[in-house]
This record gives C-alpha cells, sequence and structure tokens, in this order.
C-alpha cells in the first residue's frame, strides 16, 4: 500500500522541505530530531565540515543534494568546484537558492542525476557526500557502487542513510516511509560494510544515532 498525497523524490515532497527546515533551525530541529528519531543533528553538522576542509580546486560531488542543507559546510572564497546532483529539479533550484543565501553560488554546479548511473567519470572526484539520501534510493548497493566509482583513489566518502538495524523502535518508522513511497529498501550496517570493502574502501567507521548511521571511509 502506498499512503496517498506525499508524492516521490521526483516532486520534491512536501517531508524535504520540512527535513530541510529542521536542519536549518538547530534549536527546534535538534529538539524534533531527539524526539522522533533519537538523532543528534550536530552529528549532521560536524560531518558536513568536511566540505569546508578541501583545498582549493577540489572537486566534491554531493548526492542526492535536496535541497542543499550540506551546503552549511561549504565555504565562501574556497575555490573548490561543488556538484550537487538530484533527481528533482525542484530541488536543485533550492540548492541554488541556499547557495545564494550563503554566498557561494559561484563554487555550486547543479545537476540533474540518477544515484546509481552517475553522468561523470571514474575517479573525479575528491569527497563524495551523500547524507540522508542512500535510504532513498531503489537500488542502494548500486548506487553506492556508483559513488565510489566516481571517487579517486585517497578520496573521502561520507554520509547518513537510516539503516535497517538501527532499533526496532524504529520500525514502523521505516514501514511508513517505504508505503509512502518515501524510503526504499536501505541496506543494514554490516551490509554497507561489506560493499565498500568489496569496493576497496578502508579506514571505514559507522556510527549510529538513533535511527541514522553516518558513515565515513577512503578509497584505496
Amino acid at each position: 500500500m502506498q499512503l496517498p498525497g506525499f508524492g516521490g523524490w521526483h516532486e520534491d515532497p512536501l517531508w524535504a522541505s520540512f527535513y530541510d527546515w529542521t536542519v536549518e533551525h538547530h534549536r527546534i530541529g535538534g529538539a524534533l530530531w531527539r524526539v522522533g528519531i533519537g538523532s543528534d543533528l550536530g552529528l549532521l553538522y560536524d560531518a558536513a565540515e568536511e566540505i569546508g576542509r578541501q583545498p582549493a580546486a577540489s572537486r566534491i560531488l554531493d548526492v542526492p543534494c535536496g535541497g542543499g542543507v550540506a551546503l552549511r559546510g561549504l565555504k565562501p572564497g574556497q575555490h573548490v568546484s561543488y556538484v550537487a546532483a538530484d533527481i528533482a529539479r525542484e530541488m536543485l533550484e533550492r540548492t541554488m537558492d541556499a547557495a545564494r543565501e550563503r554566498a557561494v553560488e559561484d563554487q555550486v554546479e547543479v545537476r540533474v542525476a540518477e544515484a546509481a548511473t552517475l553522468p561523470f567519470p571514474d575517479g573525479h572526484f575528491d569527497l563524495v557526500v551523500s547524507f540522508t539520501g542512500l535510504h532513498c534510493f531503489p537500488d542502494p548497493r548500486g548506487a553506492v557502487t556508483e559513488m565510489v566509482r566516481v571517487l579517486r583513489p585517497g578520496g573521502v566518502f561520507t554520509g547518513s542513510a537510516v539503516l535497517n538495524d538501527t532499533g526496532l523502535r524504529f520500525e514502523a518508522m521505516r514501514r511508513i516511509g517505504r508505503a509512502a513511497n518515501l524510503l526504499g529498501p536501505s541496506c543494514t550496517g554490516p551490509e554497507l560494510r561489506s560493499w565498500l570493502a568489496d569496493l576497496g574502501v578502508a579506514d571505514l567507521t559507522l556510527r549510529n544515532s538513533g535511527a541514522i548511521c553516518y558513515f565515513r571511509g577512503v578509497r584505496d
């Protein structure tokens, strides 16, 4: 059964705007994250800081970029190339609005792209970020494979996702999300670790915070 009125990610559903709002309002949003999904919103801010540590001329891919919440990590005058990719043109428009608000629009390019068929050459990016996106993809393993493919050796892959083994407390949320066409099949932590190891991603860390798992690794 699919719940009515939510839409899929091609349509920039209402949930996406609410998610962006919670991230941009750290006090209220942080409280909502703690109560709703048992997660520390501050970990998302910490993970996004990886973007701001990239040196000039670095290439960064943000997929799916959603409404551009990861742009909080990008600094004005950082002189990097930041590609924000998503399947929804409406989300890309909101990302560019966010880039202008943060005065980083000169570094940001938006691209319509499917995570499982990224239109970029092998080893093109120095950093690939994927915040709260892996659980949305119909083929999470295929998406992970593509994101690692476009990452150069020595580059960092980091992000977060609602995984399937973050506790029975969140099972109802996962089921409702799938019924609403907002969540895909996702995966477990061991599955994600195995996929990344097979793809040559080392120094992998996974950290659960409520319903969400944060991950980071380096491509060999």
